[in-house]
């Protein structure tokens, strides 16, 4: 089955009284399982695309498949978002509590993870990215690696079958990106 098929998939955004198209009939399939890097220059596309494939952007024009779910319309938000986990490139944009073990339970709740659940899946999470320990931290004071370590963290927790990362690892010293 494929992860995510894009058929002459469009978005523009509207600026200063026109439009600029930011993705110009992009096609593409990934098969489950595959790892694909999206590499461009700024200004490109590539946030827009990962945007599209988790349902935050809606599909202009064009077809996008995640997860086997239609992604044209409203129907299955949801179930995209749940299926296609992501890591922003600014992980303060995720970050929505004070302590980082409640930021990551936070996704968990939303998602109708069992409350007795949550506790190990925060800790697994964090050990998954080396940052056990820090769960009564509180992220502003972390660093832009541990923040965005974190961030990987709480999306991990959900589990999600697909993940996207948008420049996820800019943060990251050569060990973290590993």
């Amino acid at each position: 089955m494929d992860a995510v098929c894009a058929e002459k998939l469009v978005h523009s955004y509207a600026f200063a009284g026109s439009k600029r198209r930011s993705l110009d009939g992009v096609s593409f399939t990934i098969k489950q399982g595959e790892l694909v890097a999206l590499l461009g220059h700024n200004g490109c596309g590539k946030t827009t695309l990962a945007r599209h494939l988790n349902a935050l952007l809606p599909v202009q024009s064009g077809e996008l498949t995640v997860a086997g779910l239609d992604a044209r319309g409203s129907a299955n938000l949801w179930k995209i978002r749940r299926a296609c986990g992501m890591v922003f490139q600014n992980p303060d944009n995720q970050f929505v509590s004070s302590l980082v073990e409640e930021d990551i339970a936070f996704g968990l709740r939303n998602f109708g993870t069992p409350e007795k659940d949550i506790p190990e899946k925060v800790r697994r999470a964090l050990e998954s990215v080396g940052m056990g320990g820090y769960e009564k931290r509180s992220p502003q004071f972390l660093s832009g690696g541990q923040k965005q370590r974190i961030a990987i963290a709480g999306v991990l927790a959900l589990d999600p079958d697909i993940l996207i990362f948008d420049e996820a690892t800019s943060m990251l010293d050569p060990e973290g990106r590993r």
